[in-house]
């Protein structure tokens, strides 16, 4: 690794409390707030009155439809800074409103793959990012994931100006998760700090970003899933989603996030069940395409996993903790998601063209990704 760059967020503030100081970081940036939120505003019914400001409620996985109505009522209200108070997908929408009231026309003019791909060339307006999930790392991330309906596909608006001007993560702003979305999110979590561990593109930076988020999910994940209120647990579980969006922007993803993006559009279920349902299969298949090679990075890199997660540095020690996780948090197959075996060919195909695949150790060819989503479509969940 001789060459590499680095981009976050301008300014990143972490810490259980920290949420108290979001209207007057907020008040800094603009005078006209406008805030997007989950589907349930009223768990954050205090912090909203301080910022004051206009709200719009995001209630599932933005569609393209959502991100015009969002702007519209931005735009309407004057907004001169955007905050994201939410899950992931609240943050992306909050990220994209703030660059769509910057940049004339409809998202579709900027959107990869069924739009037209156009730059945004006007920096984006402020935007400040308060996750109150643990999974996503979107609040350093520079994209946006959208959902096009009519597509069925998850694409994404991307921008360096994307990147937050400010990410509050508040681990206690998590301590409402319920069980499954802490279990799915945190899964997401842990599947972001692996593939970009393992990726072609792994710099030192983002190397270490990973070791520290794969050791925090291994000791704190299930305890945060078995006890919402464990605060070190939840801790952990924010630090390792900040480190893994620190990690994935800028050393990429891999395989099992490319067939999780494309089976998000098509079957519309929580994406961190996804990455799950198929992370250990895609970490098989790499494995086996690089049996002939064991100095490959990759290979001593998923043992060095499964030495995080459980102390010993053994790749099926990774590979086992992993399925067990799974199953013990009610993750099923990818039949019990909704695939069909005929929309096998369709998905990996999508998959194949990923932008997220493009990082994965080792490329893998169409028939190795319709075997990982055969292999993955039954898991017994406990």
């Amino acid at each position: 690794m001789s060459h590499f760059s680095f981009a976050t967020a301008g300014r990143i503030v972490f810490g259980e409390g920290e949420a108290g100081q979001l209207p007057s970081l907020v008040a800094a940036l603009g005078a006209r707030p406008f805030v997007c939120t989950g589907g349930h505003p009223d768990r954050h019914a205090a912090l909203l009155e301080r910022i004051g400001g206009g709200t719009h409620a995001i209630a599932h996985e933005p569609t393209f439809d959502d991100l015009r109505t969002a702007t519209a009522a931005a735009r309407e209200h004057g907004a001169d800074v955007v905050i994201g108070l939410g899950g992931g997908a609240v943050l992306d929408a909050a990220k994209a409103v703030a660059a769509l009231l910057a940049n004339p026309g409809d998202p579709l003019h900027y959107a990869e793959v069924v739009g037209w791909g156009n730059p945004l060339l006007n920096p984006a307006l402020p935007c400040v990012a308060v996750p109150t999930t643990s999974g996503t790392g979107s609040e350093v991330t520079a994209n946006a994931v959208l959902t096009s309906v009519e597509h069925g596909v998850k694409v994404s608006l991307r921008s360096p100006s994307m990147l937050p001007t400010i990410a509050l993560v508040d681990p206690g702003l998590t301590l409402g998760c319920p069980p499954a979305v802490t279990a799915h999110a945190g899964l997401d979590a842990l599947v972001q700090c692996i593939e970009p561990f393992v990726s072609s593109f792994a710099n030192p930076l983002t190397d270490g970003f990973c070791r520290e988020g794969i050791a925090r999910a291994g000791r704190s994940l299930r305890r945060a899933v078995a006890d919402g209120s464990d605060r070190t647990a939840r801790a952990d579980m924010s630090l390792c989603s900040l480190l893994s969006g620190l990690a994935l922007a800028n050393a990429k993803l891999g395989a099992a996030h490319g067939l999780a993006g494309s089976l998000g559009g098509l079957l519309g279920v929580p994406h961190g069940a996804l990455t799950a349902a198929v992370m250990v299969a895609v970490s098989r298949a790499n494995l086996a395409a690089l049996a002939d090679d064991p100095d490959h990075p990759a290979v001593r890199r998923y043992a060095e996993v499964g030495e995080l997660l459980t102390g010993t540095r053994d790749a099926d020690a990774f590979l086992d903790w992993f399925e067990a996780s799974a199953r013990e948090f009610g993750v099923g197959g990818l039949a019990s998601l909704g695939l069909r075996e005929e929309q096998i060919p369709q998905v990996a195909d999508a998959a194949r063209r990923a932008s997220s695949t493009a990082g994965n150790p080792v490329r893998l060819p169409l028939s190795t990704l319709e075997e990982i989503l055969h292999s993955s479509m039954a898991r017994e969940a406990r």
